[in-house]
């Protein structure tokens, strides 16, 4: 085991050593694979995020109903919804023709962002410099490339992992303003109705990836990061840096190039006043229907995850809440203070 390894993945006494040894098996074949000399990309926080959409104004008016958030900026279709007291935010957009909803990238902030130097970092860890896709392009002919996009006066930074998981990389002011760096918006522009839960900030995106062990191995070294709790022994998730934020990298274990890309499952928001009775029966008399199938992926609906103590949660489960939007996708919503950790709230974490 290199010397790097071992301080990269040290383990916690609140994890305890044996958490820490069970995982050690998954990362030894793929610890060297990764630049040992190279330094890290200083991630600050989960920043934003795109989805695809097939109508912007009802995705818009539904997101605005449950949340109350304003819009921050647009860019010809693209809306952009603050979250929080912003700037971070989520963008909605049109799905092209044939193609499916879903979330196109992560954004992440970086501390003194410059485009530059991140895309000479990155190249230490095998992301080449590459060029944008093209509409409709696979996004695994970008995988393992950084390439940099012009929205009006704005170059913007973006890599596609290995997989082809997409990221967008910014500083902490970015609101999605077309001005030179971003960071200029006006004044958001407020809904009609309050919204029916204080939306906070994110919590955390999980993402299925055909080689989860390669990911996890590649993010931390990658971002400079460490586990901040285990959602089972194979299960760790990464903490951003707050020690509350987390990127989720489960999937399989396949060593052979990936033959569809990898995906972001879903994106967790924390709320105030976490109560599972109250937020569900706001969502059922908003419309959202129980989900009776696990497999169904039907728009509006909701459904509880109890979390038990073999997935890292409390000793009579952890509640986790979910629903899907008027396409189909996945939120979860989850208290402040959860940081994918084990307690009611999923609030106790290695790195608390």
């Amino acid at each position: 085991m290199t010397k790097k390894f071992k301080k990269t993945f040290s383990f916690s006494s609140s994890l305890g050593r044996r958490e820490f040894l069970q995982m050690i098996p998954l990362f030894a074949s793929t610890s060297s694979t990764f630049a040992q000399d190279a330094s890290p990309v200083a991630v600050q926080k989960i920043h934003s995020c795109d989805m695809r959409v097939t109508d912007v104004n009802r995705s818009v008016k539904f997101y605005q109903d449950l949340f109350g958030a304003p819009v921050q900026a647009r860019r010809g279709e693209q809306v952009f919804l603050r979250v929080g007291d912003g700037p971070r935010f989520f963008s909605l957009r049109p799905t092209l023709p044939g193609q499916e909803p879903g979330f196109s990238h992560i954004g992440l902030s970086v501390a003194e962002f410059d485009a530059e130097q991140i895309q000479f970092q990155l190249e230490k860890f095998g992301i080449a410099r590459g060029v944008a896709p093209a509409p409709h392009q696979s996004r695994l002919s970008v995988a393992s490339t950084s390439w940099l996009e012009q929205q009006g006066a704005t170059s913007e930074l973006f890599f596609a992992d290995h997989e082809g998981l997409i990221y967008h990389l910014t500083s902490d002011n970015y609101c999605g303003g077309n001005a030179a760096g971003g960071g200029r918006c006006g004044m958001p522009e407020q809904p009609a109705i309050e919204g029916m839960f204080t939306l906070i900030d994110y919590s955390h995106f999980t993402n299925f990836l055909a080689n989860r062990t390669r990911a996890n191995a590649f993010y931390t070294q990658v971002f400079g990061k460490t586990f901040q709790a285990y959602q089972g022994p194979s299960a760790p998730v990464i903490g951003v840096g707050d020690g509350l934020q987390f990127l989720m990298y489960v999937g399989g274990e396949e060593e052979s190039a990936p033959a569809v890309p990898g995906r972001i499952d879903h994106v967790c928001f924390s709320v105030e006043n976490f109560d599972v009775d109250r937020l569900l029966a706001r969502l059922v008399d908003y419309g959202l229907k129980p989900r009776e199938n696990p497999q169904e992926k039907a728009p509006l609906m909701h459904w509880i995850s109890l979390r038990m103590p073999n997935r890292g949660g409390a000793e009579r489960g952890t509640p986790e809440l979910y629903f899907t939007d008027p396409d189909g996708l996945r939120i979860q919503l989850q208290d402040r203070s959860y940081c994918g950790g084990t307690g009611y709230l999923g609030d106790i974490c290695a790195q608390r």
